[in-house]
Parts: structure tokens; C-alpha cells; sequence
């Protein structure tokens, strides 16, 4: 789970020729009329445009980098922060419902430095991992390391220097909250391999995306405790639900090549399956916050993020890959909402 790069698909005379050619194995020769000329889909020298696919967020960053160093951009999915994002916000909550503490401002901001990049440190063991599996896979085939742009020695050497960096984020904590930190890495190595073993690899997501939760407590108040344990059940299906309207941007080219998503599983109940998911992460949200503070009055903190949630559900177009990206992405306001519900609760009456 960790967040991809949409590419625009190329044009073949039909969908069913497309698909034919992508499960045969065939690269082809797509026609992208930015650039008027054929070219061979694993072509290392790539053009400006062609580095600046259609679902980035942050083109004009792209844009001004030197053409040597995005590949490496796009790679820790630079371009792409949604995902940075997700991770940090369950960080935030677990030390905003704790109450801050007496460095929680800092703390806040040492999660952010670690949410972003240990996100791209994942993303970068993911394409390394999945690299030949990407390429065969329409939306994922010009990833940097499929496409051949980036080495794999220089992933490596990428993924050590975004450790280093992650490591004087730990060395900031408190020592139970380091511990439970590294307790992360297994559940996080074995994430690329969960989409070959099981139809819910999104469920392995969730907790590995929540994993701040349980961090996040206890370097504020030393300790882990039942709201952060509440917290976090929350959090993972929040998370499942949210990667579950992602997988259904490639269900074709996921049923094409045999990997497994929720998003499969539950055919045409995709919809209902987020619903349920969502409800969940509600129910487990409010215990939290009932133990943090016993009053009716507290669980309206939730109301917000609770509207917000269920406009994804009543508004997702699930057919529409554009519609799909464009509510998972809402997710890092759901995420805000949820901050500002813990902040509220956790700091009343300081």
C-alpha cells in the first residue's frame, strides 16, 4: 500500500487487444501524442513529459527537478504525498487523543519527518520487490525501476539513506515507543508479498499504516493504553476501506497477472465492503474516545470525520478509475477531521 503512479494507457485499438497483448507478456509500441513518435514502453531515456504522468500531484515540482534526479523523484513518489500523508495521521491522533504531553508539538513534527520518509523508503522496497510484476501491469510498467531508469543498486542505496534519516526520527522517541517502532519492520517486509498470498492484502496495510498509533502513545505518555489499542483497530479499517476503493483502479490488470486485492474479493459489493469497513473505524474510534472521556458530549467530535467517510461511500463511482483516486485521496482530509476530533477531546480541560 503503499501509493502508485497512474499512467495513461496507450492507445490499441480495443481494451480486449490491450489486455491480450499485457497478459502474453508483449510490450508493443505505444503511441503518446505528446510526443507524436513511437517508442518502446521500457524505453530508459524518457522524455519530460513522459516523467510527468497524469495523476501527479505536483507537476511544476517535477517539472524544475533535473532530469537526472526524477526518476529518483518518482520513485519515493515525490510527486505523490497522499500517501505521506495517510501514514502520519494515525501518528498525530495517537498523540493529539494522549493529550500532547509536554512535547507533543515536536513529537507532531518529528512524525511528520518519519511519515514522509519512511513512506518513501516503502515505496522504493515495494518497486524493488515488485519490479518485474510492475512491468507487466499497465499503471505501474514506467515505475522507475521496471522501466529500467533507475538501477537496482541505486534503489538500495536510496533505501539505506532514507533509513538513516528514519533512524535519528527514532532516536527521538522514548524507549517503549522505539521498541514498538521496530517491531514495524517485519510486518513492513513482508507487505509486497501479501498481494501473492491473500485476498486482503489491504488488511496487511492497515497494520502497517497504523503502526503509528501504537507508537505514537507512548512517546507522549510513556506507556501504551487501551484508547491507543482502540485507536489503532480503528485505523485499520479505516485503512482497508480506503485501499480497498484504491484496488479498484486495477482490478482488470490485477485479475490479468493474478494478484489479489479486496477489491476483487468483494466483486460487486465493493461499495458495501468500504461501508462496513468505515463503520468499523467509527465504532472502534468512539470506544477510544468514550475511554479517553466518558461523555456523549465527546463522541460528537466525531461527526465530522463520520460525514465525510460516508460522502466517499455514497458518492464513489466505482467503475471510474478517476472517481476511485479522487476519493482515496479525500482521505487526507478524513484524516485531519479525525486529528482535530482527537486534538479536541484529548487537550479538553487541560
Amino acid at each position: 500500500m503503499t501509493v502508485e503512479l497512474h499512467i495513461e494507457s496507450c492507445s490499441f485499438s480495443s481494451r480486449q487487444v490491450d489486455a491480450q497483448r499485457r497478459q502474453a507478456g508483449l510490450r508493443g509500441q505505444c503511441r503518446d501524442p505528446r510526443l507524436g513518435s513511437e517508442h518502446p514502453a521500457s524505453e530508459k531515456a524518457v522524455t519530460d513529459a513522459q516523467d510527468i504522468v497524469p495523476d501527479s500531484e505536483r507537476r511544476g515540482l517535477l517539472r524544475v527537478l533535473p532530469r537526472a534526479v526524477r526518476p529518483y523523484a518518482l520513485l519515493i513518489r515525490l510527486d505523490r504525498p497522499i500517501g505521506a500523508w495517510l501514514l502520519f495521521w494515525p501518528c498525530a491522533w495517537s498523540v493529539a487523543l494522549a493529550g500532547l504531553g509536554a512535547n507533543g508539538v515536536s513529537l507532531i513534527l518529528w512524525f511528520g519527518l518519519g511519515a514522509f520518509v519512511m513512506r518513501s523508503a516503502g515505496c522504493v522496497y515495494n518497486d524493488i520487490v515488485d519490479r518485474d510484476l510492475d512491468a507487466r501491469v499497465e499503471r505501474t510498467r514506467l515505475r522507475p525501476l521496471a522501466s529500467g531508469r533507475v538501477s537496482l543498486k541505486g534503489a538500495w542505496a536510496l533505501l539505506l539513506g532514507l533509513s538513516l534519516v528514519g533512524l535519528l526520527v527514532l532516536l527521538q522517541l522514548k524507549a517503549l515507543a522505539q521498541a514498538i517502532a521496530l517491531g514495524s519492520l517485519a510486518l513492513v517486509a513482508a507487505y509486497p508479498f501479501m498481494k501473492r498470498i491473500t485476498w486482503w492484502p489491504q488488511a496487511w496495510l492497515g497494520l502497517v499504516f497504523s503502526w503509528g498509533v501504537l507508537v505514537g502513545w507512548p512517546a507522549a505518555e510513556g506507556e501504551l493504553e487501551t484508547p491507543a489499542l482502540l485507536l489503532y483497530a480503528g485505523s485499520v479499517f479505516w485503512v482497508i476501506g480506503y485501499d480497498t476503493i484504491y484496488a479498484l483502479q486495477d482490478r482488470e490488470d490485477d485479475a490479468l497477472v493474478g494478484v489479489k486485492s479486496s477489491a476483487l474479493a468483494l466483486g460487486g459489493h465493493a461499495r458495501a465492503g468500504v461501508a462496513f469497513c468505515y463503520l468499523l473505524a467509527l465504532i472502534f474510534w468512539a470506544a477510544a474516545i468514550w475511554t479517553v472521556r466518558a461523555q456523549w458530549l465527546a463522541l460528537l467530535a466525531l461527526i465530522p470525520t463520520a460525514l465525510h467517510l460516508f460522502w466517499q461511500v455514497g458518492a464513489l463511482r466505482e467503475r471510474e478509475a478517476a472517481d476511485a483516486l479522487a476519493k482515496f485521496r479525500s482521505n487526507r482530509f478524513a484524516g485531519l477531521l479525525m486529528f482535530l476530533a482527537c486534538l479536541v477531546v484529548g487537550t479538553a480541560g487541560a
